[in-house]
């Protein structure tokens, strides 16, 4: 089998691909051929070393990937030979087979390619968790989302909507905002601008917004914290805008507004029902039609260019690795 692997965490060059041999599940193990890998930021983040979590060595980067069951061990059970699944886990996507836990497989839904079901499960779960646990936003309510073109930024608008927000989506370009709209935000935002908190002033008759959804950071952070209404909830997502923000304190004290951080694989380990309520509900939706747009495609042997692209954000959608077919 053939995997992408570094024994240091670095930048795309430290990655090669390494032939390796074909494992054998047993237990509670089963054997996937991969179709379609992903990679957002995060996933380059923590492929470099940049994560807030470092990953064992060597390291095989990817955290989401979809394919076909080709063995299962004696332990498994709801999952059989030729089924069609996703493989979430922390690290190892990146590989023409993964030889994932039980708990690591899920099915695929139906109605969605390859490469849809290899970007669809972190960001949906991220964003649904967000929008929904941590911030409880309400049908009716405003929303925020920046990187709205990203990966999780498109999944939050999509579930924005279908949790009953009027959605604005923000985004540096024409196109990105262009994008964003064709998934359902009801207005966008440029906030490459100078002024773009006057616009968004202009876009909610002057009382802000309720919710930010942000996995961006940086130098958008404190402007769209003060873009927040009464009561407002900044959800921190993630920070591909390179630098950690900080906030005065007395910011939320004015505005009775609350700063709450998304950490989507430490509420899987904490809350293990929960996710799996939010897991059904997501199958539910996908069922109904939500899928979410697939970016940037690239070939196998082209996974640095593709680990480039996602830790640049210019993909429209999630970066999609094609490693085999049917």
């Amino acid at each position: 089998m053939r995997t992408i692997s570094a024994d240091t965490l670095g930048p795309p060059d430290h990655y090669t691909m390494v032939e390796q041999p074909m494992p054998n599940p047993g237990g509670n193990q089963i054997l996937v051929r991969v179709h379609a890998a992903s990679l957002g930021y995060a996933d380059v983040l923590l492929a470099a070393g940049g994560y807030q979590v470092k990953p064992p060595l060597p390291f095989v980067p990817g955290t989401e990937a979809s394919g076909t069951v080709v063995a299962a061990g004696p332990g498994v059970a709801g999952i059989a030979t030729g089924d069609k699944v996703v493989v979430a886990r922390f690290g190892g996507c990146l590989a023409d087979h993964i030889l994932a836990g039980r708990d690591e497989v899920f099915p695929m839904p139906e109605g969605m390619s390859f490469e849809q079901a290899s970007s669809y499960r972190s960001n949906y779960s991220t964003a649904l968790h967000a929008l929904k646990d941590r911030a409880a936003l309400g049908a009716g309510e405003t929303l925020l989302v920046l990187g709205a073109a990203g990966g999780v930024g498109t999944a939050a608008v999509q579930i924005g909507k279908r949790l009953g927000a009027r959605v604005i989506a923000g985004a540096s370009s024409e196109a990105k905002r262009a994008f964003a709209r064709a998934q359902g935000a009801d207005d966008v935002l440029d906030y490459s601008v100078g002024n773009w908190r006057d616009s968004l002033k202009a876009l909610t008759g002057g009382r802000g917004v309720d919710v930010v959804f942000d996995p961006v950071g940086g130098i958008l952070f404190e402007p769209a914290f003060r873009s927040l209404a009464w009561g407002g909830r900044h959800l921190v997502i993630g920070f591909a805008g390179g630098d950690i923000p900080r906030l005065p304190a007395n910011l939320p004290l004015l505005k009775g507004a609350a700063l709450v951080g998304v950490d989507i694989r430490q509420f899987h380990i904490k809350e293990p029902d929960k996710a799996l309520a939010n897991d059904e509900q997501i199958a539910r939706w996908c069922a109904d039609g939500l899928h979410p747009p697939v970016g940037s495609i690239f070939d196998f042997a082209d996974f640095r260019a593709a680990m480039t692209a996602a830790s640049k954000g210019a993909s429209l959608g999630k970066v999609v690795i094609r490693i085999g077919q049917d």
